[in-house]
């Protein structure tokens, strides 16, 4: 399983399905902005998003692309700057990745449900100058603006790409029925509608982008506790959706034939590196359309909107996929035309494959991929007709093979080792963080994933293990030194460790567990401190009070004795 391309060597290549070609060419495109631009052009009248009822079409996300690249540009940021994006799955969120992008800058995705030191992380981090937010968490940026480089805000409302009078009520309802905006004090933000009016008449300069300049800062825990940036280039995005595009192939041109738009639902937040490349850039990239989802964990929501709309691909989570199972108002949505549903993020568990497959009629296909492989390293195919309980295999252009601790390939069958990935879509290293790059780089240039695996003689993955302490709550990365600093400075912990516990809702939830300075310390105390400084996903589920923690000899926490 190394380098060269003898079949022995890529054992999965015999089991490619008929229709999917073993490599692609990223260089087909000098970069996603030549990517979009063709697809905005091609597919100028068809819709690209539909978001609460309303469908934008390609041309319109052309337009409004342009008018936000000229008004980024008319800011005098230069090439190469870097502009956040903190926003749910609306409308607005793919045409300011476009505009970003065509104006020379660089995309930095942030979870929106991020607490004020997250978000302070990030942007510092990153250096970002501005930032596109929606006013829903403009409160959370005005917390922590000023110790940041950001100069711009550009902020966003729901009802912005609605239309006049739908657009009034959404806000209206937004801000004042649910009151889902928190008051917040940002005098110098410029509002979206403001900033097209401002760039429809500015001046607009070309940059000159290739393949190997920096697309998207797409970060990800680091096992040291803090976010790093994964450095994704031009061209690992156009690669990635070069090899999704290969992969879904077989089901995607049998839609087509039948004269359908494929349609896709957007349910993963579009700041996870899933959903940008899975939904959005493969979408643009093949002229379909995509069922913006805003907010996932609103069920109900979910398969009111979903009843509206036939669609044939489905990228979700474990999470989602059994969330929605389960609901009563399942039977309201036509699942009929479903083709593809593709598990990713986290393991997807047979018996929610089972009930999915029993309902919609389709089966669940796990991939995998990681913030720093744009993301997809593999898959099943999308032809398959069972749930196997593996990762796939390989995608196009990519080689994959186990490491043991002895840092030797491992050639036998069935013997376990460190899933390692070489391929156009591996990133180009952390964002300024040279050591913590060559910790994952091997000599032979494979990129370390952390997760232990197995591979059978078809060239099928299955994880067996984490190399990292890293908790995975619905396919979001918990970094157990994250949470044990934040919980560490809450007053009266003498010292903490956090594990990952099976879950059946999110496959794993985080464990804390708490030696007392004082006795008066309660869960309810500490509960409060984690919600007002870590994010939903990254806190506590169980909370257990000891007198002392497991350690070695030299004091190191055993994090595994706890689990």
């Amino acid at each position: 399983m190394s380098g060269d391309n003898s079949m022995s060597e890529r054992p999965w290549l015999a089991a490619y399905p008929e229709g999917v070609p073993t490599e692609i060419d990223p260089s087909n495109y000098h970069s996603l902005v030549e990517l979009m631009e063709q697809a905005f052009k091609a597919y100028a009248p068809r819709a690209a998003y539909s978001f609460m009822g309303k469908d934008s079409s390609f041309g319109e996300i052309d337009r409004q692309s342009q008018s936000l690249a000229n008004y980024f540009q008319s800011l005098g940021l230069q090439q190469g700057e870097r502009i956040a994006i903190m926003m749910p799955n609306v409308t607005q969120y793919p045409v300011a990745v476009a505009a970003i992008l065509r104006a020379g800058y660089v995309v930095v995705n942030v979870n929106p449900l991020y607490t004020a030191r997250e978000l302070e992380h990030q942007l510092k981090d990153s250096g970002a100058k501005a930032i596109v937010i929606i006013e829903n968490f403009a409160h959370t940026l005005q917390q922590c603006i000023d110790k940041t480089a950001v100069e711009h805000v550009l902020l966003c409302a729901m009802g912005d790409t609605l239309g006049t009078l739908k657009g009034a009520l959404v806000n209206y309802v937004v801000r004042n029925v649910k009151k889902l905006v928190p008051a917040f004090d940002l005098p110098k933000a410029v509002r979206y509608k403001e900033a097209l009016r401002q760039g429809a008449r500015a001046p607009f300069k070309r940059p000159a982008i290739g393949p190997n300049d920096i697309a998207v800062l797409q970060y990800t825990g680091g096992t040291t506790g803090v976010s790093k940036g994964a450095v994704l280039l031009h061209r690992n995005i156009i690669a990635n959706t070069l090899q999704c595009e290969a992969w879904f192939n077989p089901v995607l041109q049998n839609i087509r034939k039948s004269g359908e738009q494929v349609t896709s639902v957007c349910a993963l937040p579009l700041y996870h590196i899933f959903a940008f490349t899975v939904n959005m850039m493969l979408a643009m990239h093949t002229g379909g359309k995509n069922i913006l989802i805003p907010n996932p964990r609103d069920l109900a929501g979910t398969l009111k909107e979903l009843s509206r709309h036939q669609f044939h691909n489905f990228p979700a989570v474990n999470t989602l996929f059994n969330g929605l199972a389960h609901h009563p108002d399942f039977n309201s949505v036509d699942w009929s035309h479903l083709k593809v549903s593709v598990g990713g993020g986290m393991a997807v568990q047979g018996a929610v494959a089972k009930l999915w497959l029993e309902k919609t009629g389709c089966p669940v296909v796990e991939g995998y991929g990681l913030s720093e492989t744009s993301p997809v390293v593999s898959c099943n195919p999308v032809t398959a007709k069972e749930f196997t309980g593996t990762i796939g295999m390989p995608v196009p252009s990519t080689d994959v093979k186990l490491v043991g601790d002895d840092g030797q390939t491992v050639t036998e069958l069935g013997k376990t080792g460190e899933i390692a990935v070489k391929g156009p879509q591996v990133m180009a290293g952390y964002w300024q963080r040279p050591d913590e790059t060559a910790k994952v780089t091997t000599a032979d240039g494979f990129f370390l994933t952390g997760d232990i695996g197995t591979m059978d003689e078809r060239g099928y993955i299955k994880i067996v293990d984490r190399k990292k302490d890293m908790v995975l709550v619905s396919g979001f990365n918990v970094y157990p030194n994250e949470v044990e600093e934040v919980v560490a400075m809450c007053p009266g912990v003498l010292e903490c460790a956090v594990v990952g516990v099976p879950d059946e809702k999110t496959g794993e939830a985080v464990k804390l567990v708490v030696v007392k300075k004082d006795a008066g310390l309660t869960e309810e105390t500490l509960r409060k401190f984690c919600r007002d400084n870590l994010t939903g996903y990254k806190q506590p589920r169980v909370i257990e009070f000891r007198t002392e923690l497991p350690k070695t000899p030299v004091g190191k926490i055993l994090r595994r004795e706890l689990r």
